[in-house]
Parts: C-alpha cells; structure tokens; sequence
C-alpha cells in the first residue's frame, strides 16, 4: 500500500497549487457529468456528491464514513444535508484542511479503522481510496485480490446489515500493459512512457484490474446495487482541471515561482511533474489504458 510519505507528495506537496485553483474545500476526484459536458466542474461534482447521498440513503443525523476524505468536500455536502460525517485520510495536508473547515477528520489508513475506533455507521464511502490499496510489488507478489478483500472485510464489519458503501476507483482498462513494459526511457507518447509517468507519480499505489476485479473481491461481503463508468467524465474533469491549475492568479503564480529551486535542483520533483506536462491520466482515460468506476454496494 502506498505509504504517508508516497501520498504526501501527491495530496500534500500539491495541496497548495490545487487548492489555490479549484477553491478551498476542492475535490480531487473524477465529477460526474453524465454526458451533459455544457455542466461546469462545479456542478458535476455537486451532482456526484448528490448521487452518492441519494444512493446511500444519506439524511438528517446519518452517521457516515469518509474514507480517503480529501479536502473534504463531500464531508461538507452531507453536513449541509444535516448528516454526521467523519473523515480519515494518510495526507497531513488534507487532514489540515479539513480541521481547518470544520470537519472531524483523522490522519489514519482506512485499512485500519474498526468498530472499536468510531462505532458503527449508517454509509461509509471510498472515493479513490482503493487506487492506494495495493503497490506494484504487492501485485507481483499475488497479494492484490486479499487486500482487497481484506478491506472489504473492514468496511463490512462498520456497518449494519442492510448499509451502503459507495465505491469510486480508477482501474485499469483492456489495453492495460504489462508492468515490466512501462519505460521513462521510451517515446513520450507511448503507453510504455505515460505509464510509467503515472506509477513514478503515485508511488506505492497499483490500480485494481477492471470492475471485475473490484466486484469479485467484494462478493462474499456486498450485493451490487449499481455500477457506471466514469471514463468519459474523468476526461472533462482532467480537462477542466488543467484550465483552473494554468488560469492566473497572483498568488498562486507567486507560489508556482517559489517552487523553481525544486524543478532547477530536484530530478524526482521533476520527474513526477511529468504527469501534468504529458498529461499522462488523461491519455492513459483517453486510450483505455485505464477506466474509472462508480459502485453502490449494499451489506449482505
């Protein structure tokens, strides 16, 4: 699984660019457009929040588990919806933020959360959480389908028979290569380069392959209630993202030149860098290399 310090370059290091483009409480996880790409980021994701809640049976006094809680924007959508949230999430930056806005949030690996830490909830939800779960040696040494199950393990036991999770996951696609075909040394615009990009810039993290992969790994604990791909709103997220990230603003073009010692002095800095210059997700969406999942289980 992906360490603190491998998601702190991801959500921690970059919590000030981010946050600085897309607002305070911003949320880094695909939106939901459902082909109506007239819709403004802002109103997708708003739209997401609305059909996780609506799918879980979320209201006024629902206790709920954010697992993976980012910045906390859905933390803050149930709680106008009158809702008792509690985030858990590995990243400093987003925990600070949260604490910070006013939300009950823990610098904890979901993995770890039991009954005995906050009792029991009426929805626990994952959004893009399960992208961490496994590392590329964790895959290569046959473990990835336990950790898996291992989780769901966890999420069953916090809730009562008859409760909801809500799964969102990136995972790879039908033209997923093998892992020992990504090369930083290939042609970068090959499959073999914007992979390898991707794996350099989250660190310790190795995506499930496809839905069939998460649904049979769920089956002993969860019924299926609901599956989409997000594949095609992922595309307009990251579309949508990269115009508010490179949108000026003086402040935060202040803080992009407070970074040029890393990018003259720090190959590793520069090197993850090369998932925003390649746009390496958004072509690895774009070719199906990887895919994007929504799921609404519900305890059996």
């Amino acid at each position: 699984m992906a360490t603190k310090n491998d998601l702190d370059f991801t959500y921690t290091t970059i919590d000030k660019i981010f946050r600085l483009s897309m607002g305070e409480m911003a949320d880094y996880s695909g939106a939901m457009f459902n082909a109506d790409f007239s819709m403004s980021l802002e109103e997708a994701q708003k739209n997401k929040h609305k059909f996780i809640a609506d799918s879980l049976g979320i209201k006024n006094g629902s206790r709920v588990l954010d697992m993976a809680c980012g910045w906390g924007p859905f933390l803050k959508y149930i709680k106008e919806r009158g809702a008792i949230g509690t985030g858990v999430t590995l990243s400093s930056g987003q925990a600070a933020a949260c604490v910070k806005n006013g939300l009950e949030t823990y610098i904890r690996d979901v993995r770890t959360v039991t009954p005995a830490d906050f009792g029991l909830f009426d929805a626990v939800v994952s959004i893009g959480g399960m992208e961490h779960f496994c590392s590329l040696e964790e895959y290569i040494d046959g473990k990835q389908e336990k950790i898996y199950s291992d989780f769901y393990e966890k999420v069953y036991n916090l809730l009562p028979t008859g409760g909801r999770f809500y799964l969102q996951t990136m995972v790879f696609g039908k033209n997923m290569i093998a892992y020992d075909k990504m090369d930083r040394k290939a042609d970068k615009n090959s499959d073999e380069y914007i992979t390898a990009v991707l794996a350099d810039y989250f660190p310790g993290s190795w995506l499930p392959y496809g839905s069939e992969m998460v649904l049979r790994t769920a089956e002993p604990y969860f019924k299926m209630l609901n599956i989409s791909s997000g594949r095609l709103d992922y595309i307009e997220t990251t579309t949508q993202w990269r115009k508010k990230v490179w949108q000026f603003g003086l402040k935060k073009y202040l803080y992009y030149l407070s970074l040029t010692p890393h990018v003259l002095f720090d190959k590793d800095f520069r090197m993850k860098l090369d998932v925003l210059r390649h746009k390496a997700n958004m072509k690895c969406f774009q070719r199906e290399i990887m895919d994007h999942y929504r799921i609404v289980f519900e305890k059996k």
